[in-house]
């Protein structure tokens, strides 16, 4: 996983805001994604193409539409890798401090 780029893909509130779309809407075709945004067509297909890039969204063909998907697989090793390292420390204190708060 190159973590600089899914970081600068998702740094970008453009980005981040197409991603919430797709959670929200999964399968959508790029008109379909950018209906009611002030985003031109150009300015979305780049930002979902550095989106691909950083494995965030997956594409399938259906006839002659493409379908956008996110994958969540990306944000998940984010959480474990930055995020879940640093809850361990927090969690181990609590259980420390619960059980000399049993014994006493």
């Amino acid at each position: 996983m190159d973590e600089d780029l899914l970081f600068r893909a998702l740094a970008d509130p453009s980005r981040r805001l197409l991603l919430d779309r797709l959670f929200a809407n999964p399968g959508q075709t790029l008109g379909e994604l950018i209906d009611g945004l002030p985003m031109s067509r150009q300015a979305a297909s780049k930002h979902v193409a550095m989106l691909e890039a950083a494995n965030l969204v997956a594409t399938a063909k259906r006839g002659r539409e493409k379908l956008h998907h996110l994958n969540p697989i990306p944000i998940q090793e984010i959480a474990v890798r930055w995020i879940g390292k640093f809850e361990a420390h927090r969690v181990a204190a609590l259980v420390a401090l619960k059980h000399k708060l049993e014994d006493e």
